[in-house]
């Protein structure tokens, strides 16, 4: 990631001061002439450059040192080299030092800084001016910044004001890196004043500074000099840390490693998919939920999946791969359609593509979540709502996907409710599960279907019709299958987002919306179906793709008028 992060001070006598900056260098491309063993002759002008690294951090930092400073103002002497850590794995260097190496970005980090700790930016964003901001424009760069109070028993108002900032050019991936910043600065801020906190506290606890100020406050001649001599403490004074700056070198240099790759370039043909705007979103959800919970003790989350934690399923989660998955479990859905029959499996994919909670019961958990993996390619990413394994019943609003333990009890409004399908999974024969394999299911275990809406074999959706077509082929390979499904759900999820327009967006009448479904291809056969199954996958659209075409539709109510 191209960015750097800064430490500010708020210097009584000097203002605004950059205190310590961490920048990473990435390595030059590799020149094609250069051969094994013989130095290019670019190699040895880098070679150099390292070499004199930190004679260059000591010119720069020396020529803005000509100016008055004050111990406050200073973290390195300007004799120190700076800090300096190779990422063996992509050869970026991080560098720390009072101000950048490069000359070009003194001025862009010297603007963060004052506008970090300006009055004008803070208050109107921050009340009590602690906290996260964000400011920038093209030219100067773009700053993610979060001023905060360090305590000091000889300073006005017994604290001074700092800030870390972050500056990069690259907006959106600074916007999209607020949670992780916010959470993991918090720490580097909590850190630092807890430990002055510990000086503050030890020094009012010798000689208590309120009272020293209550006695001079009528003494004109003794607040001069007591204002002047108080600007001089240095951060290292004020937290005693014998290791602070090679600390701070250590947390912000994996700060911009971290950041730099916790978000990759994905090369998209075309628009993105609606699962991966889902995908996205939910990301985004967890670290805000993250960044809120930190630290917090409790939450429903929590205790819903108390009996998984206990159990020692780290398998257990929504992003689990088949492979990930020990002991017997379903490969595919040709599968499962082989295991549990072409009658119970068209049923089982029904209430699934209708929406209906799919419960499977039994006390292998590897096994109901291989099954619910394989089951849920059969939806968009945003109508899936799953529980892998629980020790208690969870409601259909929570979750269409619920895996239960062997001796939990059905509810009798869920058993009874023809929104709802049960597998019960039993061992039907006494024998090792380690020594079963894959192809050894049938033997080993047995399905029991039960659902208050039996649904005949001879009706559905057009999709499920279509996609038994192709299981039902054996010249057709999984993945081809695999294939044929995704087309499959983009043709009819191409039709929800249709639907979603015409309907809830334009508000037509149900005269209209018939004449769209025909057009669609939704009425005939299984015409109930279809529309059941095309809204609740209306569900599964991303806020992304909503708040765009509501907004598209406002810019075009107000056009004719201008």
């Amino acid at each position: 990631m191209n960015a750097l992060v800064a430490l500010c001070h708020f210097c009584e006598l000097h203002g605004p001061r950059t205190l310590f900056c961490t920048e990473a260098l990435h390595p030059p491309s590799p020149s094609p002439t250069s051969q094994v063993g013989v130095p290019a002759p670019g190699d040895r002008d880098r070679d150099g450059d390292r070499e004199g690294e930190g004679l260059t951090m000591r010119a720069n930092s020396s020529a803005t040192q000509t100016g008055e400073m004050c111990e406050g103002c200073r973290s390195l002497p300007a004799s120190h080299p700076g800090f300096v850590s190779i990422d063996d794995e992509t050869g970026i260097r991080f560098l720390s030092h009072q101000h950048p190496r490069q000359p070009q970005l003194f001025s862009v980090v010297r603007q963060a800084c004052v506008r970090s700790l300006s009055c004008e930016v803070n208050s109107d964003v921050c009340p009590g001016r602690e906290g996260p901001i964000f400011f920038g424009d093209e030219q100067h760069g773009f700053v993610f910044s979060h001023t905060f109070f360090i305590k000091d028993s000889l300073a006005r108002g017994f604290q001074r004001w700092y800030s870390i900032v972050m500056v990069a050019m690259d907006r959106i991936y600074l916007i999209n890196s607020w949670p992780f910043l916010l959470r993991h600065l918090k720490l580097t801020i909590q850190s630092l004043q807890s430990t002055a906190l510990k000086v503050f506290e030890s020094e009012q606890g010798v000689c208590p500074q309120r009272a020293v100020r209550m006695n001079s406050a009528f003494s004109p001649a003794v607040f001069p000099h007591q204002r002047s001599g108080n600007a001089a403490r240095s951060l290292t004074s004020l937290t005693q840390h014998p290791n602070l700056w090679a600390s701070l070198h250590s947390s912000f240099s994996w700060l911009l490693k971290a950041c730099g790759s916790r978000l990759t370039e994905k090369l998209l043909e075309g628009a993105p998919t609606e699962d991966t705007l889902v995908l996205i979103e939910r990301q985004t959800e967890q670290e805000e939920e993250m960044s809120c919970w930190e630290g917090a003790e409790g939450g429903s989350s929590k205790s819903r999946h108390q009996s998984v934690n206990e159990l020692g399923h780290d398998f257990l989660c929504d992003d689990t791969k088949l492979e990930e998955i020990p002991g017997p479990k379903f490969r595919s859905l040709r599968h499962l359609r082989q295991v549990l029959g072409v009658a119970d499996f068209r049923q089982l994919a029904w209430h699934v593509l209708m929406g209906n909670q799919v419960i499977w019961r039994g006390a292998h958990p590897g096994l109901i979540q291989s099954a619910f993996i394989v089951l849920k390619s059969l939806l968009p990413v945003g109508c899936v709502r799953s529980v892998p394994y629980s020790g208690q019943y969870e409601e259909a609003y929570k979750c269409n996907f619920l895996g239960l333990s062997p001796d939990v009890p059905i509810p009798a409004h869920v058993s009874s409710s023809e929104f709802s399908v049960l597998v019960d999974v039993s061992i039907e024969r006494n024998c090792q599960i380690s020594a079963v394999g894959d192809e050894d299911i049938c033997s080993l275990y047995q399905f029991t279907i039960s659902s208050a809406n039996p649904q005949p074999t001879d009706r559905g959706p057009t999709l499920l019709n279509k996609l038994e077509v192709a299981l039902s082929n054996e010249n057709l390979s999984v993945d081809v299958v695999s294939h044929c499904l995704l087309c499959l759900k983009e043709e009819w999820m191409n039709k929800v987002k249709v639907l979603f327009k015409f309907s809830k967006v334009d508000g037509r009448g149900r005269e209209d919306t018939q004449k769209v479904l025909a057009l669609l291809g939704a009425t005939g056969p299984g015409e109930e179906d279809n529309v059941r199954l095309l809204k609740f996958w209306m569900t599964g659209l991303s806020k992304t793709y909503k708040s765009h075409l509501m907004t598209a539709v406002r810019g075009g109510e107000r056009s004719p008028s201008q």
